[in-house]
């Protein structure tokens, strides 16, 4: 009898220490916040003029890296006068914009940090850069920027803008 009466407890302790308690620890999640502050810049933006047509095409490639790519046209054969190819990746909390031009500086990418950020403005520089050493987007409205780059061209203070809509 005292047998029948042990075994419920014996039986209880047996599952109670047998059971392995499970500590689930879930890796971090890693966030970008200096990317997401240029989450505008996704989508085409364009402008037509009488030299010819600017466009300007974002992609978000994956959560740490936006692709994007700018050409000018100008004729009606459509010639491409102008093109780049741009990463804005950030890593290890820095947001860098990193520029390859066909043609210029031995086809090597060129970076650019970002130095300053608000919700409607981002800059990038590079001071040992020739020129440009500054890059400014500037969003004016949902549907608008203005990109602008400046630096010394030829010993003399240069600034351009590039006036865009978004498509």
């Amino acid at each position: 009898m005292k047998k029948a009466a042990l075994f419920p407890v014996i039986l209880a302790f047996t599952v109670l220490f047998s059971c392995k308690k499970e500590i689930k620890t879930e890796a971090p999640v890693k966030t970008y916040p200096n990317l997401a502050k240029a989450e505008w810049f996704i989508g085409e933006w364009g402008n037509k003029s009488p030299e010819g047509e600017l466009t300007e095409r974002w992609k978000k490639e994956n959560d740490s890296v936006y692709l994007g790519e700018s050409y000018f046209v100008v004729g009606e054969e459509k010639d491409t006068v102008f093109g780049e190819h741009v990463r804005l990746e950030e890593t290890n909390g820095k947001l860098s914009y990193i520029v390859t031009v066909p043609g210029q500086n031995q086809e090597l990418p060129v970076s650019f940090e970002m130095t300053s950020a608000t919700d409607n403005q981002i800059v990038f520089e590079n001071p040992k850069h020739d020129y440009p050493n500054k890059i400014i987007y500037n969003l004016v409205a949902k549907d608008s920027l203005i990109a602008e780059i400046s630096g010394l061209k030829k010993g003399k203070p240069n600034t351009e803008r590039f006036v865009m809509k978004k498509r």
